[in-house]
């Protein structure tokens, strides 16, 4: 295995991105976010590629957040890692194709960013989660936007007053994650989802993705007035027409992304 920080890779329509920091517990170096960034260009500009795939290297972490005894703390790079980390959450939750979070083990802090962003999060059922920053006398800023858009207001707050550590049946309850599953059943989860994932229409998930994250704040009747407007996008499509005529004719469709 290579021992780049971050590994990417592509098959069967998927890209594979996984933190490579076992030692380190999966944390978050600015090599990390830099190596994301560079490969979510590459995987929005594949056309091989339909679906993103986010795990931790090895069984037992997914990503334990940022690396606090790396560079990103020292006085000179907390405000560009700080920066590059606000842009990270932002660049997967906002991606254009959907993303799938595989959470192997515990995560923590910043990890807990990495997974809120993505649109499906499918976890072992022995995993940990939380917000620690509170026992080191920090807070976890820039997760809250993303923890705020998924869990009710005190619920959360308690997860990061208290810090504590939650399983993955509290996670299921308080919407942080999409489905728990065994460790023996991890892998065949996520790869029946993938392979859902890259037979439907991309350029139907794109349109739908971006519609629904602009009216994520809208007041409702603005929200309807984009949604309307992306329908009638949406249907001129290729692919929709392509979907629609396999229905009738009681065939899988083919789409093509146009």
């Amino acid at each position: 295995m290579s021992d780049a920080p971050l590994l990417y890779k592509v098959y069967n329509n998927t890209a594979c991105f996984t933190i490579n920091r076992e030692k380190q517990r999966n944390s978050i170096s600015p090599e990390v976010m830099d190596l994301f960034g560079k490969y979510l260009d590459d995987a929005e500009k594949s056309e091989d590629v339909r679906v993103v795939h986010i795990t931790g290297a090895g069984d037992r972490t997914f990503c334990s957040g940022a690396d606090l005894g790396g560079s990103m703390m020292g006085n000179k790079g907390k405000s560009e890692g700080f920066s590059k980390y606000a842009n990270l959450l932002k660049r997967i939750t906002g991606f254009p194709k959907p993303t799938v979070a595989r959470v192997n083990g515990y995560c923590l802090g910043g990890g807990m960013g990495l997974m809120l962003a993505c649109d499906i999060v499918i976890s072992r059922d022995d995993a940990k989660f939380g917000t620690p920053e509170v026992n080191v006398g920090l807070f976890p800023m820039m997760i809250g936007a993303l923890i705020f858009r998924n869990v009710p207001r005190k619920k959360a707050m308690e997860m990061i007053l208290l810090g504590e550590k939650l399983d993955a049946v509290q996670a299921v309850d308080m919407g942080l994650i999409t489905r728990a599953v065994s460790y023996e059943n991890l892998d065949g989860e996520i790869e029946s989802i993938l392979e859902s994932l890259v037979l439907k229409s991309p350029i139907g998930m794109k349109i739908g993705k971006q519609a629904f994250y602009e009216m994520a704040d809208m007041a409702f009747e603005d929200a309807l007035d984009l949604l309307s407007k992306k329908l009638l996008e949406l249907t001129s499509t290729e692919d929709a027409v392509e979907g629609i005529t396999a229905f009738i004719e009681k065939r899988k469709p083919i789409f093509k992304g146009r």
